[in-house]
């Protein structure tokens, strides 16, 4: 009887044991699982709170989209504008095949054969060119931040011996072209000169084929508005005036004639 009395008193104290080891398991395990959970709903709140961020994000950037859609559209028509108001001004040279003007998306050109601007190898406007040139530009500078850039070309024959002291070659030329328009732009039309620039390209960015008579007379300069990455305005501001002796009879010359 007492061996059966300490049987069951260490089968009490076995089962008591593996009651509290198994209660601190459950509570172990217990307190885990509550970490995890509220490891989750941490994580859940943070996604959450991610999602929100993301659906702001995309909303702010379908505004921007369609806030650039329609800044975009509105520049796009004000070029429109002024590609009518040139076609108008312009329509017995554009008949004439004198000056072409072409729109494409946010650019505007207007490109007008050289012998309507200057003398046969010579860079100073003719009389009939500034009065082309202060139509043209009375239009063109109500177009708000688009940059204005003046191209000059030339064909392939070589700038004759008795004007290379002028013009070395058509690169001088060229140049020289695009910077008394720009001048003219500047001084006469009052064009605000951080919207402009002159760029002389020779004969290697030909407008027709050098290889024909007819070609190498269809000579252009051009004037262009461009966007940008720089298709907003330089704040680069040039300080130049033409000097005293460069004023000849109101035109603005930066080369002597011959």
């Amino acid at each position: 009887m007492k061996a059966l009395s300490i049987i069951l008193a260490v089968l009490l104290v076995a089962a008591i044991g593996a009651g509290a080891y198994f209660t601190l398991q459950y509570r172990d395990a217990q307190e885990e699982l509550d970490l995890k959970n509220d490891k989750i709903k941490e994580q859940e709140f943070r996604i959450k709170k991610l999602e929100d961020r993301v659906d702001e994000i995309s909303k702010q950037l379908e505004e921007e989209i369609a806030r650039v859609s329609q800044e975009k559209e509105q520049e796009i028509e004000r070029l429109r504008n002024a590609q009518n108001q040139l076609v108008d001004e312009l329509k017995t040279e554009i008949e004439d095949k004198q000056i072409q003007i072409k729109q494409l998306a946010d650019k505007l050109s207007v490109s007008m054969v050289d012998k309507i601007l200057f003398p046969s190898g010579r860079a100073e406007l003719t009389d009939e060119g500034l009065k082309v040139l202060e139509r043209v530009g009375n239009i063109i500078k109500k177009v708000e931040d688009k940059i204005i850039r003046v191209e000059g070309h030339t064909d392939n024959v070589p700038i004759h011996p008795r004007l290379q002291d002028q013009f070395p070659t058509n690169w001088e030329l060229s140049t020289a072209r695009a910077t008394n328009v720009v001048r003219f732009l500047e001084d006469k039309v009052r064009i605000d000169p951080r919207k402009l620039q002159a760029v002389g390209l020779s004969q290697h960015h030909p407008v027709a084929s050098n290889k024909t008579v007819a070609g190498r007379e269809a000579k252009i300069g051009g004037l262009k508005y461009n966007c940008c990455q720089l298709n907003r305005r330089s704040q680069e501001r040039t300080n130049w005036r033409p000097t005293k002796n460069q004023k000849i009879r109101g035109r603005y010359e930066s080369f002597r004639s011959c």
